[in-house]
């Protein structure tokens, strides 16, 4: 039966196929809100948690941010198993458990009591909180990043790739926002006694409204139906190491330089201030709201243009840019609201160019049948070890007394990635999915 013609929103995108976006957006969203509200919380519930060493103010930091770097470590388990869920019975289905956990996670964080309270029970329920909210990103990197991909049109998926991001920001911006709101309206002290847990609750609120938007969407994998009716053979757990192992070699290389360059510039970059020029912290979380509203508007943008010019232009530009920039940029660092500011929306630039393709880059490397797994895991594995640990390795730096070797392990990172990007990498923006 024909159909009529269904009008284009005004990026070009069908409307059906924005109800696509929406559904893994909005649940992106959730998750990612969750994830962040975590980093930029942690200079107050730190000493709540932790017992405070009377000679070093660090140490709360410190530990709080070794758990954000296990929560990192449960990312890998669940790019693989929610991955390997995803292929196995589709994307939809793969979604809708990740932003339950998430949800889950988020509410047993508002509810975790002070160390005061129960003692070392503190800081074992907020590692469990964390160890399941990691288990949730991600696996829902490696379903809903594969589901934006597979909904593209072709010539479009660079565009589509770029909303990963673009909700991944919205979900940022309402974390730094509230969180700014609160540590502008509420006196320290409430702050850190009562005011850090709101946005865990709102958070674990909303994620039912994602769960009830992605019950609307529609499944991309039609290998995954095919499996489901016995039509086609179950993929084994590391089928996509097994048969394209230098796909997943490629994806650690292509990740390794951009998320150290996305957890600095978008979540450490404050408290990095903080810590070494004394940046006022609810002036630094303004900057941050600033910064990433301008980040994410850019995503669309050079999505569209890497569908134009193609991934790896964009990619090197990326690479070269954080070969250079990361030691001059944190260097210009001082107190005033003008220098974070510029020197955080010059990062976000050339950042962009990473962010806006990456889930495109990595759902080309492989076949439907092990996308999601295949796509999930060596990414979550490669953030767990480079971008979970950023904030780990520049506080551990500060405290040592050697800050200024973070920006060259950055510029470090950066090298290795962009000679992946110049000679190991081909073109995909014009390939069929296969």
């Amino acid at each position: 039966m024909a159909t009529s013609p269904v009008a284009p929103s005004p990026l070009g995108i069908p409307k059906s196929r924005v109800r696509q976006l929406m559904a893994a957006s909005i649940g992106n969203v959730v998750e990612w809100y969750d994830w962040y509200a975590y980093t930029f919380l942690a200079t107050y519930f730190a000493v709540q948690i932790f017992p405070k060493d009377v000679d070093n103010s660090l140490v709360p930091l410190l530990s709080t941010y070794g758990i954000f770097a296990v929560g990192f470590f449960m990312r890998p388990l669940g790019g693989l198993l929610v991955g390997a869920f995803a292929d196995r019975f589709g994307r939809k289905a793969a979604m809708t458990f990740t932003i339950v956990l998430m949800g889950a996670g988020s509410l047993l964080l508002g509810l975790t009591p002070t160390y005061e309270a129960v003692g070392i029970f503190a800081p074992i329920i907020l590692t469990l909180a964390r160890l399941i909210q990691g288990l949730s990103v991600g696996g829902e990197f490696a379903a809903a990043t594969t589901f934006l991909v597979e909904s593209a049109p072709q010539g479009r998926r660079g565009l589509f790739s770029s909303f990963q991001y673009v909700s991944t920001t919205i979900g940022q911006l309402l974390a730094s926002g509230l969180t700014a709101l609160l540590a502008t309206s509420l006196v320290k002290a409430d702050m850190g006694s009562y005011g850090w847990r709101i946005p865990f609750l709102v958070g674990a609120v909303i994620s039912l409204v994602g769960l009830w938007i992605r019950k609307g969407a529609d499944e991309t994998s039609a290998v995954a139906e095919e499996i489901q009716q016995g039509k086609a053979e179950r993929p084994g757990l590391f089928d996509f190491l097994r048969y394209y192992p230098k796909s997943a070699a490629l994806i650690v290389g292509i990740t390794a330089a951009g998320t150290v360059a996305y957890y600095t510039w978008t979540s450490f970059l404050p408290t990095y201030a903080q810590i070494t020029v004394k940046f006022d912290i609810a002036q630094s979380l303004q900057v941050s709201t600033i910064s990433l509203f301008v980040f994410m508007v850019l995503q669309p943008l050079l999505g569209m243009l890497s569908d134009r010019v193609g991934r790896k232009p964009l990619l090197i530009t990326f690479g070269l840019g954080f070969l250079i920039l990361p030691v001059p940029l944190l260097n210009l660092l001082s107190n005033s609201f003008a220098s974070l500011l510029i020197v955080q929306l010059i990062g976000m630039v050339f950042l962009g160019c990473f962010t806006s393709i990456s889930a495109a880059v990595n759902s080309e490397l492989f076949p439907t049948r092990v996308r999601a797994a295949g796509a999930g895991f060596p990414y979550s594995l490669t953030v767990a070890i480079f971008g979970g640990t950023a904030p780990l390795i520049g506080t551990a730096l500060q405290k040592a007394g050697n800050v200024a070797y973070f920006p060259w392990y950055m510029s470090a990172l950066a090298l290795v990635s962009t000679l992946v990007y110049v000679f190991a990498l081909k073109e995909t923006k014009d390939q069929p999915l296969s």
